[in-house]
């Protein structure tokens, strides 16, 4: 039998979290930083332009791109007003769709974030390297990606102010640096010393109809997905945040759009001044093929490399935070042992979740970076499976969670089923588009069983987890019994609630 809930404090018995430590500002910047706009620029741009019917036309990808992102942040918004927990998905989907769907959900959250761990640990140990003029071979970049996995894990683990504090001082480098690279960049075009190869900004690159066909922007919003991945961080730190049921899920959506507004801004910069044949042929890492040095000069070219760095490291440091509570999260509502429900008793930390997550982040960054660059660049692509699973969960559980109040008012309405719908169908529609491109292993760069690396990997990590579920079922009987779907009452959208 369901049951009408409403915010509810975490039991006094339990182990807390440290209350209002951080503010609004921390929240939008571990948001923002968590999707390492640099390190995502970098890597994904040249992609963007590379797809047949796309070309100049990337700005509109990422505007496209961006919509479900901002729907999937108002389904977030609204299910942490509802239940301001850090464990955000597997929390939610639980509450509105039952222990079982939580579970998994949780797990593809899970998942993502130790996958992406070993990429951005790879970019900021090259870029380390890089930094100072010397070879990144693959056993350096190893040893330095280990150590940057070491400091940031160290860093969540001493509290989460310090954390903020360190995302902050990373942030404002990166923005800093990239918003130079724009407006540089940009003052040469149209000043005339950009080069033979640049082109003046247009108003079609920022339109999705001149985009040359539906396969096309597709193919770039698979792209698109990773490009925004990342804002979901800043709720997550909810239960430390000051006005915890509020001000996170803000903080998310207004991320998306000041990274709508990063990408547009130095994606059309790159453009204009390199063209589209240059980013194509350096789709890899854009600032990495001459780009930072014809628009910063030979010595300030240096500060996007730094850009870069910092970006990766920032990723690191935000993808263990929400790992860390997520697992907390499991834990304490005994979903899994309860080894993760424990809380420094001095840093207010999830201390045996966050190092257990470092560990293994560096036990599989060090296993696939060693094994394979393919491998590498394969568990990156796959990661895009498991961002669409669970964002498109939390969309389709807030609609759900509140599906008696939906037509009280065309405001409910519209931030309770509208929006969060059009965010959840259209990343299943992603996810769907995504196994069938991949199935075919003339698209990617290694198959397995005659199929895509990356179908392969992503799909696997989530079959994995409908084991681990089972099992789960089995082991922690107590978390499915004691959590029958839920829903909304009228008292939680009341006035005084929703701010």
């Amino acid at each position: 039998m369901e049951a009408a809930s409403v915010p509810a404090a975490k039991s006094g018995d339990q182990p807390e979290l440290k209350h209002n430590a951080i503010t609004f500002i921390s929240n939008l910047v571990i948001g923002i930083a968590s999707t390492a706009p640099g390190f995502s620029l970098a890597a994904t741009v040249g992609f963007i332009v590379i797809i047949s019917g796309v070309g100049v036309e990337a700005p509109a990808v990422m505007l496209v791109s961006f919509v479900p992102m901002f729907c999937i942040a108002i389904a977030y918004q609204w299910m942490n007003k509802a239940d301001p927990d850090c464990g955000t998905t597997f929390s939610w989907v639980t509450k509105a769709m039952g222990p079982q769907l939580g579970w998994i959900a949780g797990w593809g959250l899970l998942v993502a974030d130790l996958i992406v761990m070993a990429t951005q640990s790879s970019i900021a140990g090259s870029y380390s390297l890089q930094l100072f003029e010397l070879n990144p071979t693959t056993l350096w970049v190893t040893v330095i990606g280990v150590a940057w996995i070491v400091v940031m894990t160290a860093i969540c683990y001493v509290g989460i102010e310090l954390s903020a504090r360190t995302q902050q001082g990373l942030l404002l480098a990166e923005i800093l640096t990239l918003a130079a690279f724009a407006v540089v960049a940009l003052v040469k075009v149209y000043s005339g010393d950009a080069g033979p190869g640049s082109i003046h900004v247009s108003l079609d690159w920022f339109n999705p109809f001149a985009i040359s066909s539906p396969a096309a922007l597709l193919d770039g919003i698979l792209l698109g997905v990773f490009l925004y991945w990342g804002w979901d961080s800043a709720v997550s730190v909810n239960e430390e945040t000051v006005d915890g049921s509020q001000a996170p899920g803000r903080a998310a959506v207004l991320s998306t759009v000041l990274l709508l507004l990063i990408y547009l801004t130095v994606t059309a910069a790159a453009e204009a001044f390199a063209g589209e044949k240059a980013l194509a042929a350096n789709a890899d890492d854009i600032f990495a093929g001459g780009l930072g040095k014809a628009v910063l000069g030979g010595t300030l070219d240096k500060l996007l490399i730094i850009a870069v760095l910092t970006s990766s490291a920032a990723a690191t440091q935000t993808t263990i935070l929400p790992a860390a509570r997520t697992a907390f999260s499991m834990a304490r509502k005994k979903a899994i042992p309860e080894y993760f429900n424990e809380v420094h008793h001095q840093h207010k930390t999830p201390g045996h979740a966050t190092w257990i997550f470092g560990a293994t982040s560096v036990a599989l960054f060090v296993g696939v970076n060693l094994w394979s660059q393919n491998v590498l660049g394969d568990s990156l692509t796959a990661c895009g499976f498991l961002v669409c699973f669970y964002y498109a969960f939390t969309g389709f559980a807030c609609t759900i969670y509140y599906r008696k109040v939906l037509f009280k008012s065309g405001r409910n309405f519209l931030y309770l089923c509208l929006l969060p719908l059009i965010g959840a169908i259209t990343l299943s529609g992603v996810f769907v588009k995504a196994c069938i491109y991949y199935a075919d292993p003339a698209n990617v760069n290694s198959e397995v069983f005659g199929l895509g690396a990356p179908l392969i990997i992503g799909i696997g990590a989530l079959l994995l987890g409908v084991v681990g579920m089972i099992y789960a079922n089995l082991a922690h009987r107590e978390f499915f019994k004691s959590n029958p779907p839920e829903v909304a009452s009228p008292e939680l959208i009341a006035a005084e609630n929703i701010g």
